[in-house]
């Protein structure tokens, strides 16, 4: 029996897409950017105290390879031949934290995730150094002083983790955030991988100057970290080195974006003001400032957007980081099991098409932008005896909108022109009550595109069009159009408004609850092994009844 013939699409590029939840491998044409397939597996996050978020750095590579060979066993059921994959992009969670022993291979200790909220005491001392009249941490790096960025997990892990500081004082140890561990790891590992990262996720380390593009000298010292442990830094697309196992040995890996900067290149924002929000484990939105730093004065931070290629300009941005989205979603599923998967929400919320009255401020791991207020705890207020868990539900995807909603304000404040619709992308964008909501909030059209996979898109493409690999152009002619979904507003400005305050006293009132103490060692006496939000939610449970939660009338 002859042969099944091989279908011939031309090159395709490939994307791993690692996040906060999960890791995923996605494969494109690289001529019309179609997805061809793909294949996710979910990844676990430790809490071993409260405030504390870790997950381990060998299961994340481990779904990498798995996701990898699904995916391309997959295209061999499509009779799509993976000779094809010309290159591998990478788009990875950002200032997630890791240190290894570069002659076993072997992580030193947990990742600290971007969330972790352990190093608060660590930010609140260093601080102190910092001469008010001088914020060289900011100015050089664009980033408040935050227990967000990796420097002060670097630090935490130096200080804290013996066999860290035995690694570099035996100049064993190599740092990186996870888009260095992963192609350190798939470019051989112990023999021979290289040591690198690109700049979107160097500048989420607060080691990195903004302006010279380098590691900076004065904060290494400043944060008492070695230079010798830090990654080579690269442009975003070019070839850094080759897979060295499994059913894409061989294949380039040329490029490399921080997740949202991913998504920035994905949903095609070249221009200066245009602008995205991904709404994943957290929500951010970026806007394209060119090539000149904007220095926000409402709580956005400065940040590089993209450098597609070793010669070619950089690009930067302005971005509101919102730690809590569709984490909140996952929350309720696991810590509360008021739903069984996420997708239930959208029907919960769809049940009764209103709060009821009732704001849920998720501030689990304090507030980011435009507050950056460590000391906020989340918080479900507004209840009442005919409150149940549809309400909640519908209160978890509204606080969502309300946070887009405060850090679209602080953009259109410190950009003078007020965005005319929000361009939007990530999982929680398939939930059309969710879409309805923003538009209503914000009270301008959310425009989604159809392939909501922007993020690996964007990896892809720099992938692509990296040198030596030309399979993908990214000139404005060759760029293929996207059809979109639009959701208009459908409620008054008047009511919009209305609902709009009533959160921001909701966000208030969640503001100084956490002590310096409870953050950097999670003891907070007879309760250190409850987890995040006990108190706020058992106080609900008290109030309303189990019988409400049930959803009993």
């Amino acid at each position: 029996m002859a042969a099944t013939k091989k279908a011939v699409l031309g090159p395709l590029v490939g994307a791993v897409d690692q996040g906060t939840s999960s890791t995923r491998f996605l494969v494109f044409n690289s001529k019309t950017a179609e997805l061809l397939s793909h294949h996710q597996v979910e990844i676990k996050q430790e809490f071993p105290k409260e405030g504390w978020v870790e997950q381990d750095p060998k299961e994340i590579l481990l779904s990498v390879y798995e996701c990898i060979e699904k995916t391309c066993e997959k295209l061999g059921q499509l009779n799509i031949d993976i000779s094809n994959i010309k290159a591998i992009g990478v788009s990875n969670q950002r200032e997630t934290t890791v240190v290894w022993d570069k002659l076993t291979g072997e992580p030193l200790y947990n990742a600290v995730v971007w969330l972790d909220l352990r190093t608060q005491s660590t930010v609140e001392s260093l601080s102190k150094s910092i001469p008010v009249n001088n914020n060289f941490v900011k100015t050089k790096t664009g980033l408040p002083l935050s227990t967000y960025f990796s420097a002060v997990k670097l630090r935490w892990l130096l200080d804290n983790v013996r066999k860290v500081q035995k690694a570099v004082e035996e100049d064993r140890a190599l740092f990186g955030t996870i888009d260095s561990w992963l192609i350190w790891s798939l470019t051989g590992g112990a023999r021979g991988g290289v040591h690198c990262t690109d700049v979107t996720n160097a500048s989420r380390t607060m080691l990195f100057n903004i302006h010279s593009l380098e590691w900076d000298k004065e904060l290494c010292e400043f944060f008492e970290v070695p230079m010798k442990i830090l990654p080579n830094i690269r442009s975003s697309s070019e070839i850094y080195g080759l897979m060295k196992a499994g059913s894409l040995e061989g294949v380039p890996i040329s490029g490399c974006l921080g997740d949202q900067s991913a998504a920035l290149v994905g949903q095609l924002c070249f221009q200066d003001g245009q602008a995205k929000n991904t709404y994943g484990t957290g929500c951010f939105l970026l806007c394209n400032t060119g090539h000149k730093c904007v220095f926000s004065e409402h709580g956005l931070l400065t940040t590089v957007a993209y450098k597609l290629g070793r010669d070619k300009p950089v690009y930067y941005a302005l971005e509101g980081s919102v730690a809590i989205a569709g984490a909140v979603v996952r929350w309720l599923r696991d810590n509360l099991g008021i739903i069984k998967t996420s997708e239930e929400i959208e029907k919960l919320a769809n049940e009764v098409g209103t709060s009821y009255g009732c704001y849920f401020v998720p501030a689990f791991s304090g507030l980011y932008a435009p507050y950056w207020e460590p000391s906020a705890r989340g918080i479900i207020c507004g209840l009442t005896q005919f409150t149940n868990k549809c309400h909640i539900a519908f209160a978890a995807l509204e606080a969502v909108c309300f946070q887009t909603r405060e850090i679209l304000d602080a953009m259109n404040r410190d950009c003078g022109i007020p965005l005319s619709h929000l361009q939007v992308d990530g999982g929680m964008t398939n939930n059309k009550i969710l879409m309805q909501l923003q538009a209503d909030i914000l009270y301008i059209p959310v425009v989604k595109p159809s392939m909501p996979e922007t993020t690996a898109l964007g990896a892809a493409m720099a992938a692509g069009a990296a040198e030596g690999v030309g399979v993908w152009s990214l000139e404005p002619e060759d760029l293929s159009a996207v059809t979109m979904e639009r959701f208009e507003p459908q409620i008054n400005a008047k009511e919009s408004e209305i609902r709009y305050s009533t959160w921001k006293k909701a966000v208030m009132k969640s503001m100084d609850w956490a002590t310096t103490k409870s953050s950097e060692n999670g003891d907070t006496g007879i309760f250190s092994s409850l987890p995040l939000g006990f108190f706020v939610v058992s106080s609900m449970v008290m109030l309303i009844g189990a019988r409400y939660l049930s959803g009993v009338p």
